[in-house]
């Protein structure tokens, strides 16, 4: 996850560069600027955002769902009472302490509890 915040703070800041450059062109009606520089850019935040990409997917993989990139939040699904719920984890929490309903979202988290320790299912999640 710190991965995929790193490159996504990295690819927004060249992004903004290659915006600021297309706008300077366009209200002086052509600029010269330096070719390579801006190909650079344009190399550096299309590695970015390809990095953030597989950073995202090798997450899904670990069959996590990304909720909030700028906020490092992710959800787990599993099954708690025969319903589908989800583990919730936010980047700086020390473990997965919380847990709230599909619909819940990050406002409805509870504390994970003896209860939900006895009667979830991570492993059979869909």
């Amino acid at each position: 996850m710190e991965d995929a915040l790193r490159l996504k703070a990295e690819y927004q800041h060249l992004e903004a560069e290659l915006q600021d450059t297309r706008r300077r062109v366009m209200l002086n009606g052509g600029v010269q600027l330096d070719r390579s520089e801006f190909l650079e850019t344009k190399r550096r935040s299309d590695s970015c955002a390809a990095g953030l990409r597989a950073a995202i997917d090798c997450i899904h993989g670990f069959g996590c769902i990304v909720k909030d990139l700028d906020s490092g939040l992710v959800d787990f699904p599993t099954v708690f009472h025969g319903r589908e719920v989800y583990l919730c984890w936010k980047l700086g929490e020390p473990g997965v302490q919380f847990w709230h309903g599909v619909e819940e979202g990050f406002q409805g988290r509870k504390p994970i509890d003896r209860d939900f320790l006895a009667n979830h299912r991570g492993d059979q999640a869909n």
